[in-house]
């Protein structure tokens, strides 16, 4: 890659996790023990993952987790929360890279995204927060309700804006390639 691309990566690179992490402020809903579903945040990630490619979306997108962990409220410093949750959790949306920028690959990579990040915070929820959990009810069952229950929403609001908005995208991809 020439210096040039190279330049153009990294700031857009930051652009995106500057634009993703201003709409993380923008919540919809608020769950009381971690997570929310917010103003399609991911959508900036998921943008420079398909253009950049999974590597470089995946390196981008655990730089996003480790900034929504450092500047965010916590609610949990247990290790494995911050790996699973914001490191590997958030690294896993850069995943939609890998699948290719036409709409029915850009579409199954944010499903694949999205569920890898569901797959991390319910081994979070069922390692860390298991005490959560109501009295009887197994762990695992309650970690991928309650993940769930923010995450669908979520990917629901990030994939209606890639899909509505597709065309413009990548009309406007191609025409800042230099």
């Amino acid at each position: 890659m020439e210096q040039k691309q190279r330049t153009r990566m990294l700031v857009e690179a930051g652009l995106s996790i500057a634009i993703a992490y201003v709409l993380h402020f923008v919540v919809l809903f608020q769950m009381p023990q971690g997570g929310s579903v917010n103003a399609a945040n991911l959508v900036p990630l998921i943008i420079f993952a398909i253009r950049w490619g999974g590597k470089w979306g995946v390196i981008t997108c655990m730089a996003y987790g480790i900034i929504d962990f450092l500047l965010g409220f916590k609610f949990s410093l247990h290790f494995l929360s911050i790996l699973l949750d914001y490191i590997l959790g958030y690294g896993a949306i850069g995943v939609a890279g890998f699948f290719g920028n036409s709409r029915g690959r850009a579409i199954l990579g944010v499903t694949a995204g999205c569920a890898l990040r569901w797959v991390c915070s319910v081994v979070s929820g069922a390692v860390v927060f298991a005490s959560y959990a109501p009295a009887g009810q197994n762990p695992w069952i309650y970690s991928m309700i309650y993940n769930a229950s923010y995450m669908v929403p979520e990917l629901v609001i990030n994939m209606a804006v890639i899909v509505l908005f597709y065309n413009r995208i990548m009309k406007g991809i191609r025409s800042t390639r230099g």
